[in-house]
């Protein structure tokens, strides 16, 4: 009776202590976009577009190609969490009217029990002891495809097969245990997934709004079920004669995380110097949602030979679900 009834109380305490599965946030992806501080749907004009704003294709150069790998992490130090730690690699390749893309994410919580990320207040009486600890992983296939309306206007998709689920364990809140949420084994699924934006372009200013994850794919069931939660997030650019971008990003939408609810408000700015062979990048960003933070970032780029660019960012500051740092390779002409 015993052996049996473990593991059910096992899966008990997952069950209390498991956050509710939401969305990756926007700024896990892209360096260009981590260096102005998360403000890039109105800039969009690389390949990260297939992640930001699809619409952005058609703003951009005639072609451009990243290859990136960044980590969002905060591991802490408080007795029981949460902790957290954001892995994403992407590949993606686009021209004016079609991007190809493919996206890594995997994202490790831990979760002390009374702390669920939803502030369901019965949840501490609940008299759990366990820690909840969880891994998701999705990788993302997509096609981007885009189309102009009059010489101002453009609209974009971004058809994806979602490859995704979540594992559930249990362990103390501690760096080595969010390595070990890092290793579980989680089972995958295959789901449908579509992206929306839209680019309005008038003279230097552009305006852009995004949609993710549109049908709200789901992986798995019960106390192992994935969400990719819709999200939305609108921006406004200008680009200035001296090839200075300044940038505004809000979310319009909430995205749950270990810390609660986060709902960005980011603005950045990308100077390019030296013919274009330097770039840099400095951004602000708050969270006016749950656990308010900010946070600081900034970013450069060199071009090791022409139109070839090395990027990379860093991002600091009181947002623990910002925190991090991107590096990749782009090549654009």
């Amino acid at each position: 009776m015993r052996g049996v009834f473990r593991p059910a109380l096992a899966a008990g305490l997952l069950a209390c202590t498991a956050l509710p599965a939401g969305a990756q946030m926007y700024e896990i992806v892209g360096t260009r976009a981590q260096g102005m501080g998360g403000a890039f749907v109105a800039v969009a004009d690389d390949a990260t577009a297939t992640w930001w704003n699809p619409a952005g294709l058609a703003t951009g150069a005639y072609f451009s190609s990243v290859i990136e790998r960044g980590r969002t992490t905060e591991p802490g130090n408080a007795p029981g969490g949460p902790l957290w730690r954001g892995d994403a690699g992407a590949v993606a390749v686009v021209f004016p009217a079609l991007g190809l893309s493919y996206y890594r994410l995997r994202i490790s919580e831990i979760a002390p029990p009374a702390s669920t990320g939803d502030g369901a207040p019965d949840r501490q009486d609940q008299g759990t002891t366990g820690t909840g600890v969880r891994s998701w992983a999705t990788n993302q296939f997509g096609v981007t495809v885009g189309q102009s309306l009059g010489n101002h206007l453009v609209i974009a998709s971004t058809v994806r097969l979602v490859r995704g689920g979540l594992a559930l364990a249990s362990g103390a809140a501690d760096v080595d245990s969010l390595d070990h949420a890092a290793d579980l084994d989680v089972p995958m699924e295959t789901e449908a997934d579509f992206d929306f934006g839209t680019m309005a372009s008038f003279g230097r200013m552009r305006l852009g709004l995004a949609i993710k994850h549109a049908s709200e794919p789901k992986f798995g069931e019960g106390v192992n079920l994935l969400v990719l939660r819709r999200q939305a997030r609108a921006g406004v650019a200008v680009m200035t004669r001296g090839l200075v971008t300044v940038a505004v990003d809000a979310d319009l939408t909430r995205t749950a995380t270990a810390f609660g609810d986060a709902r960005h408000l980011a603005a950045g700015v990308e100077a390019l110097l030296s013919r274009q062979r330097i770039g840099l990048r400095g951004g602000v960003s708050t969270n006016t949602a749950g656990e308010a933070g900010t946070s600081a970032s900034t970013g450069v780029s060199f071009a090791v030979r022409s139109r070839t660019y090395i990027d990379a960012a860093l991002t600091v500051g009181s947002d623990r679900s910002r925190e991090g740092w991107n590096f990749g390779l782009r090549v654009t002409f």
